[in-house]
């Protein structure tokens, strides 16, 4: 028998507008652009355009003070319908109508895919051969290598399109598609990537490095990978000078066929700066890189629209829906327009004080200026919470005289030294890479002759240490770094 009672509860629930915002804030400068277009797009009563009496600019100098808690309250999201502003500004250093804005271009790009189905195309013989064909190439992962397995495959094709066929025929289909350009596409590993390329330059012509590398990498691949250069002079009976240039040949071969010559520049991103930082007469200026973004306001004509429907008297079924509709659009594009003037405010309140703290940095450009800061330490003085600050820091960029640099570089932790003074570990990963550039590329430094560099200089820091900042530096450990 069910049995009912009374409990009480403390729940924490987001309104759908600061989930709004918050799903804003977290986008970078690039996809917060893209997010407005389609508002636009989606929301009939919200427009492209500026209101004549009311602009916000986001840009502040150093030496402007902002109201950290006035940004904590939530914007008033009522009483729409009697608003006459009309919209507001959004653009972060906007500087008249005559200002022309920039847009980047769009330029059609053939994928790497596609160029395979117009290669393989005449080496086909059979409308069921392409099916195959297509269904190998659209399986390669994005760098050209086949990483499923040709069971696998056979399998799909069967689920999927209902075609029968034999791993032997996939395979010499997959034949047809490593003979093609870029060279090594379609391998399975990196082991066949580099021997289909060592393979295509034999054909081009009859080089006894090629025929060494190609041994080499199909008779001591692992050998090779960990550079246990001595069994490798060992096994062939070569002299070193013979060794260096076989390497030096396959240390021109890419392990990334898809991303070779115009793939390359294919995959390449292109970073737009989420803030921009300048040094002004000795004062640090802080603005949002907004001047693709497109301004906003609310629909006069729906406002408008809706005041008509209010003066009838008498309103059919098919008018109070309409009524309720046009309210619907409109509460939710004053909805959006306060989520994104919290955006724009909580950016630059956010950011403003990263430039307070790291205020030497972004005057010199020098790391080892860099001063120990969390997203702790941001939040605490700000008056906001750290997911907050999190959201912030996330996949933006910040443009300074110096560069673009990540905004979640200028967090990192504090380290004291021995004289007492603590210093960001970039400094020390700095130190690091400097001390691993220098050295004897036959003699390669260890973690643990490493921690006795730093430790020299002041940094009580354990080898474990040494070696998660060697890590987060992509740089392997000293065998892998060894050369002849």
């Amino acid at each position: 028998m069910l049995k009912q009672h009374l409990s009480q509860k403390l729940l924490q629930k987001l309104s759908p507008q600061q989930i709004q915002f918050i799903k804003l804030l977290q986008l970078n400068t690039l996809n917060f652009e893209e997010r407005m277009e389609e508002e636009l797009l989606e929301n009939p009563a919200l427009e492209n355009g500026k209101d004549d009496e009311e602009e916000l600019d986001f840009s502040f100098s150093e030496s402007e003070d902002i109201d950290y808690e006035s940004t904590k309250d939530e914007f008033d999201i009522s009483d729409y319908l009697g608003d006459d502003d009309g919209g507001v500004q959004l653009s972060g250093d906007y500087q008249g109508d005559t200002e022309e804005k920039e847009f980047m271009p769009v330029v059609y790009h053939i994928s790497f895919r596609e160029r395979l189905l117009e290669q393989v195309t005449g080496a086909l013989k059979t409308s069921e051969e392409e099916i195959l064909a297509d269904q190998i190439i659209g399986t390669l992962d994005d760098d050209g290598y086949l990483r499923r397995s040709l069971v696998a495959i056979k399998n799909d094709l069967l689920f999927t399109q209902n075609v029968r066929t034999e791993e032997a025929t996939l395979a010499r289909i997959l034949g047809y598609i490593q003979d093609l350009d870029p060279a090594g596409v379609g391998a399975r590993d990196l082991k066949e990537c580099l021997l289909l390329q060592i393979k295509r330059k034999q054909e081009l012509g009859n080089n006894p490095i090629y025929k060494l590398a190609y041994s080499i990498i199909d008779e001591m691949m692992e050998d090779f990978s960990k550079k246990h250069y001595a069994r490798i002079l060992k096994k062939f009976d070569i002299s070193e000078e013979y060794l260096r240039e076989t390497l030096e040949f396959i240390a021109r071969l890419n392990p990334k066929p898809a991303q070779s010559g115009s793939e390359g520049a294919e995959s390449k991103d292109f970073i737009i700066p989420d803030f921009i930082v300048k040094e002004n007469y000795g004062s640090l200026e802080v603005s949002l890189n907004s001047k693709n973004a497109p301004e906003l306001r609310v629909s006069k004509s729906y406002n408008e629209t809706l005041q008509g429907f209010d003066v009838s008297k008498k309103k059919s079924q098919t008018q109070k829906d309409a009524v309720q509709y046009i309210k619907q659009k409109l509460d939710g594009a004053k909805w959006f327009i306060d989520a994104v003037k919290q955006r724009q405010n909580t950016l630059l309140i956010t950011m403003r004080k990263i430039v307070e703290i790291q205020q030497e940095f972004f005057m010199s450009g020098d790391e080892s200026d860099l001063r120990p800061m969390i997203l702790k330490d941001i939040a605490e003085q700000i008056g906001m919470d750290i997911s907050t600050i999190s959201r912030v820091a996330s996949s933006k960029y910040v443009e300074t005289d110096f560069g673009i640099f990540l905004l979640k570089d200028f967090f990192t932790e504090g380290i004291t030294t021995d004289s007492g003074e603590e210093v960001s570990n970039r400094e020390v990963k700095k130190i690091l890479k400097e001390a691993m550039e220098a050295e004897d590329k036959k003699k390669p430094l260890t973690d643990e002759a490493l921690k006795d560099i730093l430790q020299e200089k002041g940094y009580q820091i354990a080898r474990r240490t040494v070696a998660k900042y060697r890590e987060q530096l992509n740089v392997p450990v000293a065998r892998l770094r060894k050369e002849l």
